[in-house]
């Protein structure tokens, strides 16, 4: 918790062509709208003082394109890295999310997510599922649908590979936002009533 009082989301993310970065920047929209304080972090180019971020933080969110089925290399060295805070039990409930993009409207980026909370839960961590219906479902939906992709445990998005962060679709960073928000309202559901339980 910040010593504003303010629910702080930290966001851990890795993006190699600034597509997934676009995503992450939604995710914080979405997290600072719903009252956050928010850090985002570029793991490759991690500080102390950003690690620090993490250790304080009430709820990480991880975000990494896919890439051959999982996250990138990048992120996989902050993950490896990360083993000095399980050795202490640093991060033991803190609540955790993710997301992840790729050029494929599949792209296996479910393998990506659960990645992910497989990560989380050896940190001892609390898995924030994205709490959406699927999107462009039906006959009467469509593409510009929230969740048009149609995942459940995090925030997917899909990127053409020939074009620039700017073609990220919009209901994917729709859908970004809204976990933002759900995971901060989350946070500070859960950080009340450890409140009202020291009480």
């Amino acid at each position: 918790m910040s010593p504003s009082g303010r629910t702080t989301i930290a966001i851990a993310f890795h993006s190699g062509y600034g597509h997934t970065a676009v995503v992450a920047e939604a995710v914080a929209r979405g997290a600072a709208g719903a009252g956050a304080e928010v850090a985002l972090i570029s793991v490759d180019t991690i500080t102390d003082e950003q690690w620090a971020q993490l250790d304080a933080a009430d709820a990480i969110v991880f975000g990494a394109a896919t890439y051959m089925g999982t996250a990138s290399a990048a992120f996989h060295s902050f993950a490896e890295a990360s083993s000095r805070r399980w050795f202490s039990q640093v991060w033991v409930d803190k609540l955790a999310a993710g997301f992840t993009n790729s050029g494929a409207k599949s792209g296996d980026k479910s393998s990506t997510l659960g990645y992910f909370a497989t990560l989380a839960a050896q940190h001892g961590m609390h898995w924030i599922s994205l709490g959406l219906m699927p999107g462009w479902d039906s006959t009467k939906g469509s593409e510009d649908d929230i969740n048009r992709l149609g995942f459940f445990m995090g925030a997917g998005a899909q990127s053409p590979t020939d074009a620039g962060p700017e073609a990220v679709h919009e209901s994917d960073l729709a859908t970004a936002e809204h976990l933002g928000a759900r995971v901060t309202r989350q946070a500070a559901i859960y950080r009340a009533g450890r409140t009202a339980l020291a009480a």
